[in-house]
């Protein structure tokens, strides 16, 4: 005859059982997510916050070359300040609970270099010197200023094809560097296409 087991320690065991199978269910159906919320928890850079989340300042205008101050190998940087209650690390790696005032990180803009050849004094020569190759003397053209001289600008015509190139500003200073011009006047801007330029897929009905 076979002894029978106590009912109390089989339902303990039983429950005991059913415990262990729902806290594997548990650790498998929150394994993934508790990866990604562990991801989550690290604090993003503050230069890596989305449109919306910061605001930049206005670059520091230097009023000789029209160009920010700290206008190096053709970049600058302007600070941004990320929106109150963004946390954040700043440029020096901290983790940061901003208020809206504070700088998060230093944003680079482009900006031209300059070597002192004003645009207003190139158009102006080439407006009313031009036949005497003023223009061309200025912007550091000494043999075609003298060509020009010598040949009361080409009969007038290279003076007008002149000022139309320079007044386009097709026509810069010979070493290579841009013209002074307005910071928020009208500049010239040249579009290019080279292999790292994104081409959109054309959609065609």
């Amino acid at each position: 005859m076979a002894a029978s087991r106590p009912f109390g320690s089989a339902s303990a065991e039983s429950a005991a059982a059913q415990l262990l199978g729902v806290l594997c269910i548990v650790s498998v159906t929150a394994g993934p997510w508790a990866a990604a919320a562990t991801a989550g928890e690290e604090t993003l850079k503050c230069e890596d916050l989305k449109v919306g989340q910061y605001i930049c300042k206005g670059p520091k205008i230097n009023d000789a070359t029209q160009e920010p101050f700290n206008c190096t190998n053709y970049t600058a940087h302007v600070a941004c300040l990320p929106a109150p209650n963004i946390i954040c690390k700043d440029y020096g790696g901290n983790e940061t609970h901003f208020t809206g005032k504070e700088v998060g990180f230093y944003k680079p803009i482009p900006c031209r270099n300059v070597n002192g050849y004003s645009y207003k004094v190139a158009v102006a020569l080439s407006l009313f010197l031009g036949w005497l190759g003023a223009d061309r003397f200025y912007l550091g053209y000494p043999a075609l200023g003298l060509l020009k001289f010598c040949t009361v600008g080409f009969c007038g015509i290279g003076s007008l094809i002149d000022f139309i190139l320079i007044s386009m500003q097709i026509v810069g200073p010979s070493d290579g560097s841009s013209y002074i011009i307005d910071y928020y006047g009208t500049r010239l801007i040249r579009l290019s296409i080279t292999n790292e330029t994104f081409r959109k897929t054309q959609l065609y009905p």
